[in-house]
């Protein structure tokens, strides 16, 4: 654990690095903050404050808002991504762990190694908390670093996975790139995030659902009702199935395709690089 708190430093001060030399100005592109449009550099400021606001509730609201089916999904996830004993895994956006943790415990006589980083430093000391709590000491480095700006050299990993982050990041486009630059040719990208419902009853009721109870439900439970209302906003402002698809193709990955799941709430999308 002293190393991966090491590295977790290292990686947070590499992270700013990078930032620096690249020469991002992100204050002059704008994006969207839920219904609001808004600079990269502001999102980023803000979505950052959101989690810091969630961070110790995070699972027992992920657990309310889908009355735990979100655990089913993290698990098909893993068993889609099917990684190898030795796989080298770098899991974007997530600082709590879960899909981590699934991917160590997949095949625990393995090798694997996985990096989670996050941009946010509360979920990854809830996560490391979570960790340390449930018996993973081995395996696991922890590094804060931004997915528009990877703090980790070109072809360093055989599986990148993101899971309900990638409507988060500033920058799309450039958060695939660099997916696309730190996996190693024949490395997979796989991504799980909240999509388009195509049934209109169904939608109409996952729509309720979304503004008029978890919205409610972050008040109740985390004394916090405004980043539920950023949650629903950013849903709907994500890109669909069909036009994420076509973003990660253009960035350069083959083979790339989805599923939906729970009619289409959540898609998993995946590709390779070649």
């Amino acid at each position: 654990m002293r190393l991966a708190r090491s590295l977790y430093r290292f990686g947070k001060a590499r992270a700013s690095l990078c930032t620096a030399s690249n020469g991002i100005n992100r204050s002059d592109r704008t994006t969207t903050f839920g219904f609001e449009t808004v600079s990269e550099e502001e999102k980023a400021k803000r979505v950052d404050e959101v989690f810091s606001q969630v961070a110790r509730h995070y699972d027992t609201m992920n657990d309310a808002m889908s009355l735990g089916i979100h655990r089913c999904w993290k698990d098909y996830f893993i068993r889609k991504l099917h990684p190898a004993s030795d796989t080298k895994l770098l899991d974007v956006a997530g600082g709590t762990g879960d899909i981590a943790f699934r991917f160590m415990d997949y095949s625990p006589l393995g090798h694997r190694k996985v990096t989670i980083c996050d941009v946010n430093a509360d979920m990854l000391r809830y996560g490391h908390k979570k960790a340390k709590k449930a018996g993973y000491t081995r395996g696991i480095t922890w590094v804060q670093g931004d997915a528009t700006n990877l703090p980790f050299e070109d072809d360093s990993f055989d599986a990148y996975t993101i899971s309900f982050g990638l409507r988060n990041v500033s920058n799309l486009n450039q958060a695939l790139q660099e997916a696309h630059r730190v996996l190693r040719t024949g490395g997979r990208f796989m991504c799980m995030e909240f999509s388009e419902v195509s049934n209109p009853l169904v939608a109409r009721f996952f729509h309720w659902y979304n503004f008029d109870i978890i919205p409610v439900l972050g008040e109740v439970i985390t004394r916090h009702r405004e980043p539920y209302e950023y949650l629903v906003e950013s849903i709907l402002q994500f890109p669909n199935q069909e036009t994420l698809l076509q973003h990660i193709k253009d960035t350069g990955f083959h083979h790339a395709d989805y599923e939906n799941l729970t009619f289409g709430l959540v898609a998993i999308h995946s590709a390779f690089k070649y």
